[in-house]
């Protein structure tokens, strides 16, 4: 009893559940019971028609018609088992890889670190750092007294050393000798290599003693002193008085005198023949568009400092002399979409990009319960020799059963799957020959193999985590499909199907095609040298000689300087000499001289023909064409008595806004 009770809860629920799922995305029609739902049709009438996407009914029931049409086809192309050609679906698992390949980089990876680093762009740091050198590929003891010195030096600033001259006794980077570590206000995205330091310097506390902190070149002790809003980008022009010893007075002198002809009215950019700058003085004194960390703080405090374009500084001195700077433009930091092209070539060559792919698979790893069996990988190691970084090695005869491991509840991977791969990764097995033990190459194969079945599976599910995905590659198969079925149906009948041809076009098209009244032209050329000849040849060709005779006349085996070409067009479509007053038999254009091709030119009609029928031959491409739209509304009218299209009026409206 109470088995029965709780198989009619169950069967309740499942029903309510349903009933939910309809209600928030209800079906709008179906072809032969096969649905298509609100969203659906949405989604692709939106894509399509863009900015003339209005959701207005006339709009909306335009389109309906068309996508009812385009599921009928495919609902035929279905029936014909189209999709069951190996070569379709060959072509369609490839585009299905591709597509996830682009959906888990970009969505999982590319997308996130796009707007991390978008939103580290709006501001600029303050960055004080000590560095120990210690690259990635160092030796272990190298690498470990870097850190251990990192730990001592991080201990006395603790315990009272002044930063700056902790910075500039045992920092490797040799410019704090001078500037105590104070790197300066700097931006994301930082070089590649210091995503990590990058990370801190936009997350740490202000003024907190952080590290060591590991980057390629060694490792960090950081702290932020200041942090302001993004001056991003400005464009100016300058005028530089450079100073050497001795000429402080005289340099001091001259950009003043220059910042007093500016206020009396001079042009800066003529000011600039003036400049010391021999690179941008001839160009008005133009730089181009800078931002933080390329110039002297002292500059691009001063450029930075101006308002408004146009504007330009009083006189102030650097180490390269004195300056006056003019604000040509301003360019901010545009929105996401704006700038995220630009930022995704900067972090696709970072490690950031390798950090966030590697976190990724790590998250499916856990999300979907990873279980590996080491042992397994253990005894197959023993079995290798040093074929295997070879060509000579091959797969066992017998395909081990063995798992290495499972992910979520149906997929495994045996030895027999890794050998697979083995094989097929042949180049990735010879890279490690010479270099190390194939022991050691098989387990970084092994990661390497584990990390793309990781990928494999998620891209296997991504129509359940990306609604896009799924339409994208319901899309594409259907359009494959469609495809097809209209090559199959329509195209291939309309070119292949003469007996039809003939048929259509004389029992549909008669008087559809037609000629309008046609000339027969001559286009007669002499060569320039044979200029004497063109009298004689004029006379010839207005007493209606003929072409025979003419070119007889002048030419001769040797010298050949008088050429015709025949030509037949319709009183539209003629040379403009020819559409007036000269549309008859045996008119003549004048005679002109084309001094480029050094030839004299003109036409004469040679016959009238009047309007007449096109014949099939004549006019086949188009015939072609109307037949073709012929056999697909024959087609769609039968695929309509073959299937039956229910449309839910209902939730049409729903869809109407206007």
């Amino acid at each position: 009893m109470k088995m029965k009770t709780l198989t009619i809860i169950s069967s309740l629920l499942l029903s309510s559940l349903s009933l939910l799922a309809q209600q928030k995305d209800p079906v709008l029609f179906s072809v032969n019971g096969v649905p298509v739902n609100k969203s659906e049709f949405s989604y692709i009438y939106a894509k399509t028609n863009g900015k003339n996407a209005d959701f207005s009914r006339k709009s909306l029931e335009d389109y309906l018609e068309l996508y009812i049409k385009f599921k009928l086809k495919v609902q035929k192309a279905r029936d014909l088992k189209i999709d069951t050609i190996s070569g379709l679906r060959t072509e369609l698992d490839g585009y299905r890889k591709q597509l996830a390949d682009s959906y888990l980089v970009d969505r999982e990876v590319t997308d996130k670190l796009v707007k991390e680093v978008y939103e580290r762009i709006k501001q600029d740091v303050e960055l004080h750092h000590i560095f120990f050198m210690a690259q990635r590929n160092a030796p272990a003891a190298d690498t470990l007294a870097a850190y251990e010195k990192a730990l001592m030096v991080k201990k006395k600033i603790e315990e009272g050393a002044a930063f700056a001259e902790m910075a500039a006794a045992h920092s490797d980077d040799k410019s704090a000798e001078n500037n105590g570590g104070n790197v300066g206000f700097i931006t994301a995205p930082f070089p590649p290599g210091m995503y990590a330091l990058e990370t801190a310097a936009y997350t740490v506390p202000m003024n907190k003693l952080v590290g060591p902190i590991r980057t390629e070149g060694g490792y960090h002790l950081m702290k932020v002193t200041a942090r302001r809003p993004a001056r991003a980008e400005i464009e100016v022009a300058h005028l530089l008085i450079r100073k050497t010893d001795g000429n402080e007075a005289e340099a001091k002198r001259r950009i003043d005198s220059l910042y007093l002809a500016l206020l009396e009215g001079a042009v800066f950019e003529e000011l600039a023949a003036f400049s010391d700058d021999k690179g941008s003085a001839p160009r008005g004194g133009y730089l181009g568009f800078f931002g933080i960390g390329r110039y002297e703080t002292t500059f691009e405090d001063a450029a930075f400092s101006l308002t408004r374009d146009s504007a330009y500084t009083k006189p102030f001195e650097t180490s390269s002399g004195w300056h006056i700077v003019k604000r040509i433009s301003k360019r901010d930091i545009q929105d996401l979409n704006t700038e995220k092209p630009r930022l995704e070539n900067r972090i696709k060559n970072d490690e950031r990009f390798q950090e966030a792919r590697r976190a990724m698979i790590a998250n499916i790893r856990k999300q979907n319960d990873f279980r590996e069996f080491p042992e397994v990988l253990e005894r197959y190691a023993t079995t290798l020799d040093e074929s295997f970084l070879s060509f000579r090695w091959k797969s066992a005869e017998e395909k081990s059963p063995e798992v290495l491991f499972t992910l979520g509840t149906k997929k495994k991977a045996t030895i027999a799957d890794f050998e697979e791969y083995l094989v097929n990764s042949a180049r990735k097995r010879l890279r490690y020959g010479g270099s190390m033990e194939a022991v050691d190459a098989l387990k970084l194969l092994y990661a390497e193999y584990i990390d793309e079945f990781c990928l494999r599976y998620e891209e296997e599910n991504l129509h359940i985590k990306y609604p896009d995905f799924k339409a994208l590659m319901r899309e594409y198969e259907e359009g494959i499909l469609l495809f097809e079925a209209t090559k199959m149906e329509v195209w291939d009948k309309a070119s292949q199907d003469s007996v039809g041809l003939e048929k259509f076009f004389r029992t549909q098209l008669q008087g559809k095609y037609r000629w309008e009244d046609r000339a027969t032209v001559e286009l007669w050329r002499l060569q320039t040298e044979g200029k004497d000849m063109l009298g004689d040849l004029l006379k010839m060709a207005a007493a209606k000689s003929s072409t025979d005779d003419i070119l007889a006349r002048f030419n001769t085996e040797t010298t050949k300087p008088l050429s015709v070409e025949i030509y037949s067009f319709e009183r539209s479509k003629a040379p403009d000499g020819l559409k007036e007053d000269k549309w008859r038999e045996n008119a003549m254009t004048i005679a002109t001289e084309n001094p480029r091709s050094k030839e004299w030119t003109f036409y004469r009609i040679t016959k009238i023909d009047p309007p007449a029928d096109k014949t099939l031959k004549e006019a086949r491409g188009y015939i072609v064409a109307d037949y073709q739209d012929y056999l697909e509304t024959k087609w769609v009218e039968e695929l309509r008595k073959t299937y039956k299209v229910v449309l839910n009026k209902e939730v049409f409206e729903q869809l109407v806004k206007s």
